[in-house]
C-alpha cells in the first residue's frame, strides 16, 4: 500500500483524468466507473490482489474488475493460456478445439446446463437468453425484480417502480434515450414478494415466456432469497410453462464451481455466465436445456457475433475453469474462509470502534452496510441504508490503500493473503473512527 494515503492529491493520475475526460464521454468507458470519488483511476498493473497506479501507488483490490478476477490478477495459468492461444490466432470466423473443451467444462460444472452458446459480454448473453425462452414458449412477456441487474440494453434496463405502483407493475425505462415500447413486454415485481408473483402470473396466465433473476442478488446488496422463495419460483414456472433464467453472470463460477443454483438446490431452464468465468477475460455464455438450446443450432433461432467464442477467450477460460475445479473445486473452500474472516475481522473492528455495521453474504462476494438492522432482504432498503457513512468510508479506505466497490460491495479472490487480510483490518479500523467523528452513524 506504498504512499497509497496520498491517493488524491494531484498526480499523473488526476492529469490522465483530466485528458480522458477530452477524448472519453466521462473519462471512463463505462458509466459504472463514474462512481469512484475523488475521480476514476488509472491503474498500470495488478498483480494477484493489488493493483498498481500511474503515481506507483498500490492498492488491497476487493474490485476485482466488478467480480471477474477470481484467481487474482495476472495469474500466470491464465496468463500463458491467452499468450499461447494469441499466437494462435484472434478470431476465425470459423471453429476451433477450445470452444468444445470450454463447453464442455461448463455442462460438467454446472448438471442444468447441456448445451451452451458464448458470447462476449453479459448484457449480449442475458439478451440472447431471453430470445431462446421466447421462441421456446412462443410468448412474450418476461418477469424481473426490482433491484436486479441485466444487463444495460433496451429490452431489460429498466428504471425504480413508483411508490403508488401495486405489486403488478409495468417496466420504465431506465435511462435517457431509451423507448418505453422495447419495454412494453417486460413486468417488474418486487424481490422476495411471493404474493406478487403469484398475482402477476394469474393475471398474464398463458402469456408468460420467462422469469428472470440473480439467484443471490449481488447487484443490490448481495441479498439471498427468502426460505422457500426460489423453490416457489421455479414451481410458478413449471405451473405456466415458463422459463426461469438464472442470471449468474456474478454469481456464476465465482459463489461456487456450480453456482448460485448449486447452493440453492435449484435447476433453472437457462443459465447466463460471465465475469469469473475467464478470470477477468472478455466472455460470457448461455446454457441450458438441450430442448431449448438446440433451436438455436438449427438457425431458426438468430444468436451471432463476430467475436464469440474467440481464441484468447476460451483459452481463458479453458485455463480459468481447470483451475477452480482442481482438486475437486478446493479453491472455493480457500476463498469462502478469506471471505468469512474478512467479514468476521470488518463486524469486529467495526463493534470495537462502536460503528453499527451489518454484513451479508457467502464469503467470495459480500455487501457491507452502516446500520444498525439485524438484515436487509429488500434491494429498496439495501440501497440507500447508511449511504451517508458509506460515502465517507470508501474514500478512507482508499487514501489507505484498500480499493472498494463504491456501493458497498465486497469481492474476495483466491490471491488475498492473511496479511492483506490484516493490513485491510487496519485500514476498515482507521475508516471507523473517521465515520464515527463525522458522526453520521
Amino acid at each position: 500500500m506504498d504512499g497509497a494515503q496520498k491517493a488524491t492529491e494531484p498526480s499523473r493520475t488526476s492529469a490522465y483524468a483530466e485528458r480522458a475526460c477530452k477524448v472519453l464521454a466521462g473519462g471512463v468507458n463505462s458509466n459504472i466507473r463514474l462512481n469512484e470519488k475523488p475521480y476514476p483511476l488509472c491503474f498500470v498493473r495488478g498483480r494477484g490482489a493489488t493493483l498498481e497506479d500511474l503515481d506507483g501507488r498500490t492498492y488491497i483490490d476487493y474490485v476485482l474488475g466488478m467480480g471477474p478476477v477470481i484467481l487474482g490478477h495476472d495469474d500466470p495459468r491464465v496468463t500463458d493460456a491467452i499468450v499461447e492461444a494469441v499466437g494462435r490466432g484472434l478470431t476465425f470466423a470459423g471453429q476451433h478445439p477450445d470452444e468444445v473443451e470450454v463447453a464442455e467444462r461448463i455442462c460438467a460444472a454446472v448438471p442444468s446446463v447441456e448445451m451452451v452458446r458464448c458470447t462476449c459480454s453479459g448484457s449480449e448473453a442475458v439478451h440472447a437468453a431471453l430470445r431462446f425462452a421466447r421462441a421456446a414458449t412462443n410468448r412474450w412477456k418476461v418477469i424481473r425484480f426490482e433491484g436486479h441487474y441485466h444487463g444495460w440494453l433496451d429490452t431489460i434496463y429498466v428504471g425504480e417502480r413508483p411508490d403508488e405502483e401495486g405489486p403488478v407493475a409495468p417496466a420504465l425505462p431506465g435511462t435517457r434515450g431509451q423507448s418505453p415500447a422495447t419495454l412494453q413486454d417486460v413486468l417488474v415485481l418486487p424481490w422476495n414478494n411471493l404474493q406478487a408473483l403469484e398475482a402477476t402470473a394469474h393475471l398474464y396466465r398463458g402469456q408468460i415466456a420467462a422469469v428472470i433473476l440473480e439467484p443471490i442478488l449481488c447487484n443490490t446488496g448481495v441479498i439471498p432469497p427468502k426460505p422457500g422463495y426460489i423453490e416457489a419460483i421455479r414451481a410458478v414456472c413449471d405451473r405456466e410453462k415458463a422459463m426461469l433464467i438464472f442470471d449468474e453472470v456474478v454469481t456464476g463460477f465465482r459463489v461456487a464451481l456450480g453456482g448460485a443454483q448449486s447452493l440453492l438446490g435449484i435447476r433453472p431452464d437457462l443459465t447466463i455466465f460471465g465475469k469469473a468465468i475467464a478470470n477477468g477475460f472478455p466472455l460470457s455464455a448461455v446454457g441450458g436445456r438441450r430442448d431449448i438450446m438446440v433451436q438455436v443450432g438449427t438457425g431458426s433461432v438468430m444468436h451471432g457475433g463476430t467475436y464469440n467464442g474467440n481464441i484468447p477467450a476460451m483459452a481463458a477460460a479453458r485455463a480459468t475453469l481447470d483451475a477452480l475445479r482442481e482438486h475437486g473445486g478446493a479453491v472455493y473452500g480457500a476463498i469462502t474462509e478469506t471471505g468469512r474472516s474478512l467479514m468476521d475481522g470488518l463486524r469486529r473492528t467495526a463493534a470495537e470502534v462502536g460503528v453499527p455495521v451489518l454484513l451479508q453474504g457467502p464469503g467470495p462476494i459480500f455487501y457491507m452496510w452502516f446500520t444498525t438492522k439485524p438484515a436487509i432482504d429488500d434491494p429498496r432498503t439495501a440501497k440507500t441504508e447508511g449511504a451517508a457513512a458509506r460515502a465517507l468510508f470508501i474514500p478512507a479506505m482508499l487514501r489507505r490503500g484498500v480499493r472498494l466497490v463504491p456501493d458497498g460491495r465486497w469481492h474476495v479472490s483466491a490471491a488475498h493473503t492473511s496479511d492483506q487480510i490484516a493490513q485491510t483490518l487496519q485500514a476498515a479500523r482507521e475508516a471507523f473512527l473517521e465515520v464515527r467523528a463525522a458522526g453520521v452513524t
